[in-house]
């Protein structure tokens, strides 16, 4: 299959696809987009705010015969960095050792992020290519997360050919940990104060 498309979204939407749609209907909503130019294909401000706040994703690659895998990969908020309007890198951490990601890029570059928010019920899908770099130290620390423990083993970059969101349809909404920690110790410090001052109230209000 060729990897000229007349739109962006034509690297998802095949001609097997896009008959699927003519025939449940969606195809003209989809072919308007594409008139008004698809997918975004560069990283723009709001990509790069989001991809900020990122602290998990997934990864999915294919074998050369097209066996599907996708990966987890996660790290503190900012992991993930914006190189330039088309290129992501990140420290690859040691994991379980299977090297499945890196032996399907090594067979087939294609190559696609989805990112959930499940906060605010948002999601991100990037399709593109992807490579293993291994004999970058410097890029490698770089792209390490200070005071992160884990073990950088390479670097991964991404090189997006076009991206899209979705609507917040059947996305259930979750917080982190962390954020609801947070939430839950400012309530409780303010709990403290005002209980403080309802405490210095009653002093001063009682007969002496």
């Amino acid at each position: 299959m060729s990897d000229i498309h007349t739109y962006s979204s034509d690297i998802a939407f095949t001609p097997t696809v896009k008959a699927i749609q003519t025939r449940k209907g969606s195809r003209s909503g989809y072919a308007h987009v594409e008139e008004n130019g698809g997918w975004r294909t560069e990283i723009d401000d709001n990509l790069a705010a989001f991809l900020a706040e990122a602290n998990s994703f997934f990864l999915a690659t294919a074998s050369a015969d097209g066996q599907p895998y996708m990966q987890h990969r996660g790290g503190p908020k900012g992991f993930v960095k914006v190189l330039d309007k088309q290129t992501l890198a990140f420290a690859d951490f040691s994991g379980n050792r299977q090297y499945i990601t890196q032996g399907n890029l090594a067979e087939n570059p294609k190559a696609n992020i989805f990112i959930m928010d499940y906060a605010h019920r948002r999601r991100v899908k990037l399709w593109g290519t992807a490579r293993v770099v291994e004999d970058d130290p410097a890029l490698l620390a770089s792209l390490m997360p200070q005071g992160y423990r884990a073990k950088p083993e390479q670097v991964i970059l991404f090189t997006i050919a076009a991206w899209d969101t979705n609507c917040p349809q059947h996305i259930p909404q979750k917080f982190d940990a962390a954020d609801v920690a947070a939430v839950l110790a400012a309530r409780d410090a303010r709990i403290a104060e005002l209980e403080a001052e309802l405490a210095t109230l009653k002093d001063s209000a009682s007969p002496h």
